[in-house]
């Protein structure tokens, strides 16, 4: 009895494996894409930042402050995009993440070639009043998510 079990799980991670492995193979993939621009991506997380251009009172503010910080602790470390969903029309971006907010910030890790999940970060755009703490929160956050080991 437990050898058939043992095989039918054997069966459904090996299916489960092989439609990992299609995904990932995938050129479209915009993960895929950057990892094949260069070698060094292979190690090298991103920090997406997606913007909504027709709905985003403050953005331009936070998104001040988000490359400031980015230019002063993260530049050598990981890769910083800056994307505007709304007027680009990023289908695969808005599903992939499900982007709903003006700005959201989307931590992305990869390690040897490969996505290892992803969190998001909302609401900067109503954090611009207090420099300090908005640059403390977001380190922290990319921090905590990313690794600090640089």
């Amino acid at each position: 009895m437990y050898k058939y079990l043992f095989a039918v799980i054997a069966i459904i991670f090996s299916f489960n494996a092989n439609a990992q492995m299609q995904f990932n193979q995938d050129e479209n993939n915009p993960i895929n894409q950057y990892i094949a621009q260069d070698p060094d991506n292979r190690n090298k997380s991103i920090i997406y930042v997606f913007y909504n251009s027709q709905d985003c009172d403050n953005c331009s503010v936070a998104m001040r402050l988000i490359d400031n910080l980015y230019n002063i602790k993260f530049d050598h470390k990981y890769s910083l995009f800056f994307i505007d969903y709304y007027k680009d029309q990023e289908a695969d971006f808005i599903q992939r993440y499900n982007l709903n907010a003006p700005l959201e910030v989307v931590l992305v890790k990869i390690n040897d070639g490969a996505s290892f999940g992803y969190k998001k970060v909302s609401n900067l755009q109503n954090m611009t009043s207090d420099v300090n703490s908005f640059d403390q929160y977001l380190d922290y956050q990319i921090n905590s998510f990313l690794g600090n080991n640089y």
